[in-house]
């Protein structure tokens, strides 16, 4: 019991295993923050004018809220509630209605009233439909004792988005979903059933990637192996091979923060994320000292592509590395996709502190499975073999 108290090689079974409770502590920490963040956004998902966000929230949102009533840049009554992307460009009559009749059941009232809320009805501390799905593949790793099985993620995926009650709080089902149900009501297979939409390259797609990275890590895969598997993973849903290469430095960049580089180690690993296509001298930006709101809505959109929102991620990360709950209220104050934005980067900063985690995941409505989740996770990873 003293060895894996300080992390020492035990024997279990006759095998030698590695117990590490900071390592341990710090997936913990960052698994917790990313569900933080998700929350904290939630109120003011997708608002693109700041001054709305002042109006609905005066000084902007500083705590978990409810979401408001009002959405004044909802365009949720132009998406399509048969396929992925919007109502217009496809025979729509010729296709089976998802929304309200697979996924959401119930909730396609909603769905044609202008400036309605994307999270209708959501409180204070509620997590949305993506960070759900997140959850579900933690219970995926942890039922399979850490190893991850794509044809358990997608039964499970499956299961979760057509339970009737709907599993989760949300009105609202991202392009990705709706696509891929569509695909599932024509009788494709599983596999299959991603479909292509000018957003497949999304940050929403990193949303379940820390979990799967975690798993992966504490179980012993190296980088490689685990870029490859999420990679497969990414393809069930997001299959664009812009975001993979993103996913792909993510990953790496987990790891690294895994390891409890100091803040030079930090930065350096941030700065190297942002190489690649298009490439981001994320240090010399920082270095600029711009107005977060020049940076983000005039230098890179605060929207999904992942062209745009992987930058401010790694922006935020680097500038307020050392304040972590400032840089989540930046990200949710300055709009846009800043959900799915904070889930990745809520991860990347519970790596390095467990500030957040400690002083607002208890607030989180969810709070207690959520933590019995995380734990089953890392226990099952953790486990000797």
């Amino acid at each position: 019991m003293l060895a894996s108290l300080r992390g020492d090689p035990v024997v279990s079974g006759g095998v030698i295993v590695s117990i590490d409770p900071v390592r341990n502590s710090r997936v913990t920490n960052a698994l917790k923050t990313q569900f933080v963040a998700d929350a904290l956004a939630m109120p003011v998902h997708w608002y693109y004018n700041p001054m709305d966000i002042e109006k609905a929230f005066p000084g902007g949102v500083q705590k978990f809220e409810a979401a408001p009533e009002f959405h004044p840049s909802s365009i949720m009554s132009l998406h399509s509630t048969r396929r992925g992307g919007r109502r217009y460009g496809h025979n729509a009559e010729a296709e089976p209605q998802i929304v309200g009749e697979v996924i959401l059941k119930g909730r396609d009232q909603f769905w044609n009233v202008p400036n309605v809320h994307y999270h209708h009805g959501m409180g204070a501390g509620e997590n949305t439909l993506n960070a759900h799905c997140s959850r579900v593949l933690m219970r995926c790793l942890a039922d399979g004792k850490g190893e991850y099985s794509s044809q358990a993620f997608l039964s499970a995926y499956i299961g979760f988005m057509t339970a009737d009650p709907p599993a989760h709080p949300d009105t609202y089902a991202e392009s990705y979903h709706r696509g891929f149900f569509a695909n599932y009501a024509k009788g494709l297979p599983a596999q299959q059933c991603a479909m292509v939409t000018h957003d497949t390259p999304s940050i929403g797609g990193l949303v379940t990637i820390a979990a799967l990275v975690f798993a992966e890590r504490l179980r012993g895969r190296d980088v490689t192996g685990i870029q490859a598997h999420c990679r497969d993973h990414l393809a069930l849903t997001h299959p664009d091979e812009s975001l993979m290469r993103v996913c792909d430095r993510y990953v790496k960049l987990l790891c690294g923060l895994l390891e409890g580089p100091d803040d030079e180690g930090i930065k350096a690993l941030l700065s190297e994320a942002g190489k690649g296509a298009g490439g981001l001298d994320v240090a010399g930006l920082v270095k600029r000292n711009l107005p977060d709101n020049q940076v983000v809505g005039r230098m890179y959109s605060p929207a999904c592509y992942i062209s745009d929102s992987w930058p401010v991620v790694l922006y935020l990360a680097y500038k307020y590395r050392n304040d972590p709950w400032l840089a989540l209220r930046m990200n949710t104050n300055l709009g846009g996709d800043n959900v799915h934005r904070g889930i990745v980067l809520g991860a990347l900063l519970g790596l390095t502190t467990g500030q957040v985690a400690t002083n607002w995941f208890d607030q989180l409505v969810a709070h207690e499975a959520i933590s019995e989740e995380i734990t089953a996770l890392i226990s099952a990873a953790s486990a000797p073999r």
